[in-house]
């Protein structure tokens, strides 16, 4: 029998403004955006007592904690952007590398992180297979 799997989502969202260099275009300038960050973590056992993958109330606590880095900032001024743009899917990696470290301690898996600028343009960022 094929043991199957939980897949938890919490989502946050945050405000900053953020300019892409050498874009050539009006994204160039700078600009903001109210972005929407959702993560996804998934594991095989529930806690037997509570029949939960992981309070959710703690992943949105941990997710806080990374979005509040980006929040009403300059993502450009930003020291992991200083060189390299803070476009959406580098936004998305940036988020996966936090949340995977504060991750560690509980027992689930970083399944995939989605940033997007508006409801119509999103990015998603994973690394190997879940």
């Amino acid at each position: 029998m094929t043991q199957g799997q939980w897949r938890l989502r919490v989502s946050s969202d945050f405000s900053s403004s953020h300019q892409l260099r050498h874009y050539e275009g009006k994204c160039e300038n700078m600009h903001g955006h109210n972005f929407t960050v959702e993560v996804d973590v998934v594991g095989e056992s529930l806690d037997q007592r509570l029949g939960i993958l992981m309070d959710f109330k703690a992943l949105k606590r941990l997710l806080k904690e990374v979005t509040d880095e980006l929040d009403h900032r300059h993502l450009n001024d930003l020291p992991d952007f200083a060189e390299q743009n803070p476009s959406s899917e580098l936004l998305a990696r940036f988020v996966f590398r936090r949340m995977k470290d504060l991750l560690a301690p509980y027992p689930v898996r970083l399944a995939e992180v989605m940033v997007s600028e508006k409801a119509s343009s999103r990015a998603y960022y994973s690394e190997g297979s879940v």
